[in-house]
């Protein structure tokens, strides 16, 4: 069984191993680069085992599969997206971008457990088909903040980029639990088997039932899953609110008083 795709302005990625990830995703990642490697892909009829091998307009993929593999090398089925309205504040909009500020509490992309509008449905919903949104980045289902959504795959991919060579940076504010005593600092510790890294600075103290709470501005070098909340946790400062991380008997007063 084979694959074929002929590389043009729509579809187009650099790498050999992004386009197919991008064009293919029901192929699993790993399967990709095993392919790529074992030699099961051509291109214009020559086989390449770079998974960095670079591409131009016109040039043609073909990726060879065996039938008895598929199963092997398939994602499973993914969640279907469907439009539907989500309550989103637009923060800036023009041709190629939409940057919106996502509530907490909403999920950016649909899970296996999720049946709740998601950000991405929400933003399917707004463009009424006149544009097809593109996710470049993530936030967790609790944080809330500026998200940008692409308009079409180009300004995808040039954000994307962005992203990857660092041009862009993130900053985050959030509430601690504790008596942050240093004004400022770096971490740098490893995250779920990954190293992960990040600047802060405390912005201000409050005194919330006889507990000091402390207010840092985090500025974000590498998006580990989870990281802000497991590095702040592991010094001793979770976030508020945090139940995993926390305390949950704090955490619910504070919702309680505060929502």
């Amino acid at each position: 069984m084979e694959k074929e795709t002929t590389v043009n302005e729509k579809n187009y990625y650099s790498r050999l191993d992004t386009f197919i990830r991008k064009n293919y995703p029901e192929i699993k990642l790993g399967a990709i680069y095993s392919l790529i490697r074992k030699g099961f892909v051509k291109v214009n009829e020559k086989r390449v085992k770079k998974n960095n091998y670079i591409l131009e307009i016109g040039d043609n993929v073909k990726i060879i599969l065996a039938e008895n593999k598929l199963e092997e090398i398939s994602r499973p089925a993914q969640p279907s997206l469907k439009a539907r309205p989500v309550s989103f504040d637009i923060i800036y909009e023009d041709k190629n971008l939409l940057v919106i500020n996502k509530p907490a509490k909403v999920s950016v992309h649909p899970g296996s457990k999720e049946e709740m509008a998601t950000i991405i449905e929400g933003v399917m919903h707004y463009s009424r088909g006149e544009f097809e949104p593109h996710l470049v980045h993530r936030l967790d289902k609790l944080t809330s903040g500026v998200m940008v959504v692409a308009k079409n795959k180009q300004t995808a991919r040039e954000l994307t980029q962005l992203i990857k060579s660092r041009e862009t940076k993130k900053y985050y504010l959030t509430l601690l639990v504790g008596n942050l005593n240093k004004k400022s600092g770096e971490l740098v510790s490893t995250v779920y088997g990954k190293t992960a890294q990040l600047k802060y600075q405390l912005k201000k103290k409050f005194d919330l039932f006889g507990d000091i709470y402390s207010l840092v501005e985090i500025e974000l070098y590498t998006g580990r899953k989870h990281q802000i909340r497991v590095q702040f946790a592991d010094l001793g400062f979770p976030i508020a609110g945090d139940d995993n991380h926390g305390d949950k008997k704090r955490n619910k007063l504070l919702r309680k008083n505060y929502g």
